[in-house]
């Protein structure tokens, strides 16, 4: 698997972690163990929340696993064709309410961060992990049984890197890391300015 710092370049001195990390497509079909994927989880357990709610959860089905259709089924046919290759798959959800019963305003900011961690930790263990937007969201709420303090946020598929030409051929050339706006195209001092 290619790593992001070999074909894009950071306008600022930063750790090739960030850079390093993208998110491929294809992968192999393996099983993932267990053991894989909780190293992920664990590093998501120690994003940074406010007041420490940590209102992050996570409903995962593994490759083999009774549950594994019912996820894959969730997905968009666009992803399911390339995602079907993967050894996880997660959902990423977050509580947006308090233990109090008031609003948890960050709670999918803070959930962003738990996301960060898991692809992160995945990248430097040379596994595939690209998070979908493309996915029923409806079904996903109902047959996956959320509760209504929480919300979906993503899918999460997970796997060993795979060969390219396993890829459908409308996503093989788009199968490398990609670059990132400007960053003064994201950033400006003082009030709103884009």
């Amino acid at each position: 698997m290619a790593k992001g710092s070999q074909m894009r370049k950071a306008a600022y001195a930063i750790d090739p972690i960030f850079i390093d990390r993208w998110s491929p497509r294809a992968m192999s079909g393996t099983a993932l163990a267990l053991e894989e994927l909780m190293v992920l989880f664990e590093a998501a357990r120690w994003a940074p929340s406010s007041s420490n709610l940590q209102p992050w959860r996570m409903l995962y089905a593994l490759r083999a696993a009774p549950d594994w259709p019912l996820f894959l089924g969730l997905l968009s046919d666009a992803n399911r064709q390339w995602a079907q290759h993967g050894g996880a798959l997660v959902a990423f959800l977050s509580n947006n309410i308090r233990d109090d019963g008031r609003p948890a305003p960050t709670h999918a900011f803070d959930t962003g961060a738990a996301w960060e961690n898991f692809a992160l930790q995945a990248s430097t263990r040379n596994l595939v992990v690209h998070g979908m937007q493309g996915f029923d969201h409806v079904r996903a709420r109902a047959e996956l049984k959320l509760p209504p303090e929480f919300d979906i946020h993503a899918m999460v598929v997970v796997g060993k890197p795979g060969e390219v030409a396993r890829l459908p051929e409308s996503l093989r050339a788009r199968e490398q890391p990609s670059d990132r706006r400007p960053l003064h195209e994201s950033v400006c001092e003082g009030p709103f300015c884009f």
